[in-house]
């Protein structure tokens, strides 16, 4: 049977993959990245751009135009065979990366290429990543380091698919039915169509709204309902959480907790003081102070002009008989009605 994460297309046969394509692709293709590596490797010596470096790009990319896809799936079209494969293949990623970072001769290869005087800027940028990337990865730890290292990649590959999960079972969770028309009053109609389809797919009369974007944004902008607003809101910013409509039932909080310990563990064995900097080494900022002085400097600089943006929606409410404490779930729906009052003056000036 052909394997359509095995052809060689610009872009993805989304409607041909099935789960059962998944893990045999990612073997083959992690089976053909070692050999390709272990053969290049065995002469690093004589390594340049055309023999050792890009045929591993072109192999890295033929396993990156396969993964993506599945993670694309995974997240908008997950099921329980696409998801059990997934998973399946995440600990074999996560390994098999780690193994290319921690490839001594692989490092050496790079250096070697590096420091040849016939590449063009892009190349030498391109390997002064790489080189950079694998020293990030543990390439340079002595050896009981990088076991633990691997072993600390391995936990981080397992739990940051587990807080995807959650988020994506708590967001799926949760809908609401809804069938009094006054509630989804200034809702486009292209929304309702949407909140009518959804009903009906749950054999349910009038209309459902979920935390989905193309459901949740339109209510947060037009619902004239302030309650629905409130209520959707809530529902959205506590997904996965110990707060909201379905508290603790997805509840990422320990993961988050267990994500930033192994991250900031990690970050030591590099002989760095925090993840922050090691999330730095491939970014334009040169230090943790760097970041937070833009910040500091970007938050002085905005806010007076956030305040009086936020006086005007105010001032706009209160003229309309809106709240007289304006919520979060107030804003976007106050702005979007600011803003067409202002078109409607322009134009009124205009003519």
């Amino acid at each position: 049977m052909e394997n359509p994460l095995l052809e060689d297309r610009v872009h993805p046969a989304f409607t041909r993959m099935t789960p059962e394509h998944v893990e045999p692709a990612i073997d083959t293709l992690i089976a053909e990245g070692r050999r390709l590596i272990a053969a290049l490797t065995q002469d690093i010596d004589s390594a340049t751009w055309d023999s050792f470096v890009q045929p591993i790009e072109e192999e890295d990319d033929r396993l990156a135009r396969a993964w993506s896809p599945i993670s694309h799936l995974n997240a908008v079209m997950s099921s329980d065979a696409l998801r059990a494969a997934y998973n399946a293949c995440l600990p074999k990623l996560s390994a098999y990366a780690t193994e290319v970072g921690h490839n001594e001769k692989l490092y050496r290869g790079y250096q070697r290429v590096a420091e040849t005087d016939d590449l063009d800027p892009a190349q030498r940028k391109m390997l002064a990543n790489a080189l950079r990337d694998m020293h990030l990865a543990g390439v340079d730890l002595a050896k009981e380091a990088k076991a633990r290292f691997k072993e600390i990649s391995s936990e981080l590959s397992r739990l940051t698919s587990q807080f995807e999960e959650n988020l994506l079972d708590a967001t799926n969770a949760w809908f609401k039915h809804i069938t009094d028309p006054d509630h989804i009053a200034g809702l486009p109609e292209s929304t309702i169509a949407l909140a009518k389809h959804l009903a009906e797919e749950r054999e349910l009369d009038g209309w459902v709204l979920t935390l989905d974007i193309p459901s949740y944004l339109p209510v947060m902008k037009y619902a004239e309902d302030r309650a629905l607003r409130r209520e959707i809101y809530e529902a959205y910013t506590t997904r996965a959480s110990d707060q909201g409509p379905n508290a603790g039932q997805w509840d990422n909080s320990q993961i988050i907790e267990a994500i930033l310990a192994l991250r900031h563990e990690q970050a030591q064995l590099l002989c760095f003081s925090n993840f922050a900097e090691v999330s730095l080494e491939p970014k334009m900022a040169r230090s943790t102070d760097d970041v937070m002085a833009f910040l500091n400097d970007l938050a002085r600089r905005s806010a007076p002009q956030a305040r009086r943006e936020l006086e005007e929606v105010q001032g706009f409410a209160s003229e309309h008989g809106g709240p007289a404490r304006l919520e979060a779930w107030d804003i976007p729906y106050l702005l979007v009605r600011t803003t067409a009052a202002d078109t409607l003056c322009d134009q009124r000036g205009g003519a």
